[in-house]
């Protein structure tokens, strides 16, 4: 009878530590994917060239991307903090801030808008998400735009610093309207009036190698990729948005046809996607003047 007692007594013990073992090893997992989707990294980068003029040498820019109406603490505090710590010249927001799961997507829009714009002046494309909306295009832009973020539409606009000036040129994602202005018509507009530098923001990093590397920007900005959701050792991600395996132009510098593109791993995710070993960035792009 003793010994049938201390069986079963070692036999509960066994029982309850695989059981705290699993809730451990649960409590683990719950925590790495919250860390791996909403806590913040900061990402910098620097692209060098002959072709910008001296007064940009050392203009930095934060690039936003994919935020899907993520909040990172109440009203995104936790995000703007980190903005107000980074000092941009300039704010990128290279699409899909909202999307068609977004409750109140306008409401989302002029609170995030109004406090990027804030820090700095703040520049804005349309991605994808943002065309299949519970709100109209039209809307969402006004509502930018009321915000002091400047909407780019298939158009171009000079930056200037000091008596120095660059061009940015925006597009509106392919799922806007079948008549929308062309990238090749933008582009064929920005060379009509200068030879010099000039940045291209534009929201598909996948369209960059059949298209948007054709255009002559000296450097491209893009998003979309979300970098490849999950990541892994020597890949470009796992998972592309076309739900391939191993995407590429996902996160960081590619070129093609002589040209470059810097792709954002954005911040939000469009549900029910989720990250892994992929945390949300805030992406730093300095520009250098090489000397040549």
């Amino acid at each position: 009878m003793g010994k049938r007692t201390s069986r079963t007594k070692k036999q509960k013990r066994g029982c309850f530590r695989r059981i705290f073992l699993l809730l451990l090893l649960s409590a683990a997992l719950l925590w790495f994917y919250h860390y791996s989707n909403n806590s913040l990294r900061v990402e910098h980068f620097t692209y060098a060239s002959t072709r910008l003029p001296e007064g940009f040498d050392g203009c930095r820019i934060v690039v936003l991307s994919d935020l899907h109406a993520k909040e990172f603490g109440e009203h995104n505090e936790r995000l703007l903090s980190v903005l107000k710590s980074l000092a941009p010249d300039y704010i990128f927001i290279s699409g899909d801030l909202v999307d068609r799961s977004t409750k109140d997507p306008l409401s989302y829009a002029a609170e995030t808008a109004a406090s990027l714009s804030a820090i700095a002046p703040s520049y804005y494309v349309t991605g994808n998400h943002e065309w299949a909306c519970r709100c109209a295009v039209k809307d969402l832009k006004k509502t930018l735009r009321d915000a002091d973020v400047t909407v780019m539409s298939n158009e171009f606009l000079r930056l200037y610093r000091g008596d120095d000036v660059i061009y940015l040129a925006g597009i509106d994602d392919p799922n806007g309207s079948a008549e929308q202005k062309t990238p090749e018509k933008l582009a064929e507009e920005v060379k009509a009036v200068t030879d010099g530098f000039w940045l291209l923001l534009a929201h598909r990093s996948d369209r960059f190698e059949s298209e948007y590397s054709l255009l002559g920007a000296d450097l491209t900005v893009s998003g979309h990729a979300h970098g490849g959701l999950i990541r892994l050792p020597f890949t470009d991600g796992l998972i592309g948005n076309d739900h391939t395996l191993f995407p590429s132009y996902t996160a960081g510098f590619y070129e093609a046809n002589g040209n470059t593109v810097l792709v954002s791993r954005g911040l939000g995710n469009s549900k029910p996607a989720f990250r892994l070993f992929n945390r949300p960035e805030i992406m730093v792009l300095t520009l250098e003047r090489k000397e040549g």
